[in-house]
């Protein structure tokens, strides 16, 4: 499809997302697909359907960012974070600075206040989160989920923390409240500070070099001194030390001064 420089500006202009900072032919790919299935021929038009139809423009956001999540994704990185990290950082304080970034629809902020509850009383818990999709925040705050995006969850976590309708596990207001929701642009917006523990999992692979290494060092700047980022399994940190972190277990980071 043509005209894929010029709808990056536009989109730049529009909404401060830079898609640039996204590898360009997996984005472009994703996006060509997206334009064709809606009717479009080319990113001139397709961004000028966006622009006046309001559906399209959140399907093309909800799109881009790309939500696939599910609870405790990876679970035995979840009982790493369970045997050794959480009981590491509660060795030196009694509440913790959590932050979910890029939580999509809420599986990994939920994840983690439950998680916690295994060490603190849920009123002390709570969690940041942000997306920069504003319709998976939402879904987020409803908290109803499927049967098959639970299939890792702990079974006496779903049976405390879930009331089945239906087909649907809604999560109670116990686990809800304890999560703040917000939207955020890990490319532009500030940066939530002092956190003992980033979660970050499976959405920088999306993203040039040149964007990681940037989010990268913000994300170290936001951690506390010996604060631990949690990334993707896909998404090993090459040379962490450029950002002030070691690696300290398979998938987390450390910050170092």
């Amino acid at each position: 499809m043509q005209g894929y420089e010029s709808f990056k500006q536009k989109v730049l202009n529009k909404t401060g997302i830079d898609l640039s900072l996204y590898k360009e032919k997996q984005m472009k790919r994703r996006l060509s697909s997206l334009a064709k299935r809606n009717g479009f021929e080319d990113f001139e038009s397709y961004y000028k359907g966006i622009v006046a139809n309001k559906e399209l423009f959140e399907e093309f956001v909800n799109y881009m960012t790309i939500n696939v999540s599910e609870f405790y994704r990876n679970p035995e990185q979840w009982k790493v974070l369970q045997d050794d990290v959480i009981p590491k950082l509660l060795s030196k304080k009694k509440q913790l600075r959590v932050w979910s970034a890029a939580c999509s629809t809420g599986e990994e902020p939920y994840s983690m206040v439950m998680l916690l509850s295994n060490f603190m009383p849920l009123d002390q818990i709570k969690v940041y989160a942000t997306d920069l999709d504003e319709q998976a925040i939402e879904k987020a705050k409803r908290g109803q989920y499927t049967e098959k995006s639970l299939k890792n969850l702990p079974k006496n976590f779903i049976r405390d923390y879930f009331d089945k309708k239906g087909g649907i596990y809604e999560i109670r207001e116990t686990i809800k409240k304890r999560v703040e929701f917000k939207r955020h642009n890990l490319l532009s917006d500030r940066y939530i500070d002092r956190c003992d523990l980033i979660i970050c999992r499976n959405v920088l692979i999306y993203f040039t070099e040149e964007a990681k290494s940037e989010i990268y060092t913000k994300f170290s700047k936001s951690l506390e001194k010996e604060g631990y980022l949690f990334v993707g399994s896909t998404e090993q940190i090459i040379m962490p030390s450029k950002y002030n972190l070691k690696a300290q277990k398979t998938f987390f980071y450390g910050r170092v001064e």
